[in-house]
C-alpha cells in the first residue's frame, strides 16, 4: 500500500506599501511577492483614495494573487494601521461588531475572506529605511499614484462625502 503524499504548502514572502499624494488624493500600492526563486513586482494606482486604503489594498491584492490555499505567508508592511489590526487583534473586535464605525469596512471584509485561506504572519518594518524590498514597494506605490490611467476606488468615491458612513 502506498502512502498518499501531501504537498507542503509554499512559503511566500510579501512586501507591500501604499501611498497617496494628498490624503485623500491620487494613490497607489506596490507589492513585491517572492517564493523561492520566483519574484513578482506589482503596482496599481487610483485617482482618489487614502494612504490607509492603499496600504490595506496592497496586502489584499498580494494575498489574492496566491493560487495555493494554506500557503505560509509572511507580510512585511510599514503600515502600523495594517500590522496592528492583526497583531494587536483589533480585527477580531471589528468583525464581532460587523465593522460598524470602522474605517474601510469594504476592504476589511474583503481582507478577512482571503486572510482565512492562508497562514499569514504580519511583520512591521520601518518605512523609508534600509530595507530594499520595502523601498522598492514605495517606489512602485509612488509611481502608480502619479501615473496615468488611474483606477476608480469606487467605494471611497461613493462614500467620501456621506457622513453616515465611516471611512
Amino acid at each position: 500500500m502506498t502512502e498518499a503524499k501531501t504537498a507542503t504548502p509554499p512559503t511566500i514572502t510579501i512586501y507591500t506599501d501604499g501611498s497617496s499624494r494628498g490624503n485623500p488624493g491620487p494613490g497607489g500600492f506596490g507589492i513585491v511577492l517572492m517564493s523561492g526563486k520566483f519574484r513578482k513586482d506589482v503596482a496599481c494606482g487610483f485617482r482618489r483614495t487614502t494612504n490607509n486604503r492603499m496600504e490595506l489594498l496592497g496586502v489584499i491584492t498580494a494575498l489574492e494573487m496566491l493560487k495555493i490555499p494554506n500557503s505560509n505567508v509572511t507580510v512585511y508592511t510599514d503600515s502600523k494601521y495594517v500590522a496592528d489590526a492583526i497583531n494587536q487583534k483589533w480585527l477580531y473586535g471589528w468583525i464581532q461588531k460587523g465593522f460598524n464605525k470602522v474605517k474601510n469596512p469594504d476592504l476589511w471584509s474583503r481582507f478577512v475572506r482571503i486572510y482565512k485561506q492562508h497562514n499569514v504572519k504580519f511583520v512591521w518594518v520601518k518605512g523609508h529605511a534600509d530595507n530594499p524590498y520595502n523601498n522598492r514597494c514605495d517606489q512602485l506605490a509612488v509611481a502608480a499614484a502619479t501615473g496615468t490611467n488611474l483606477l476608480v476606488d469606487e467605494y471611497f468615491e461613493a462614500t467620501e462625502n456621506d457622513n453616515t458612513l465611516q471611512l
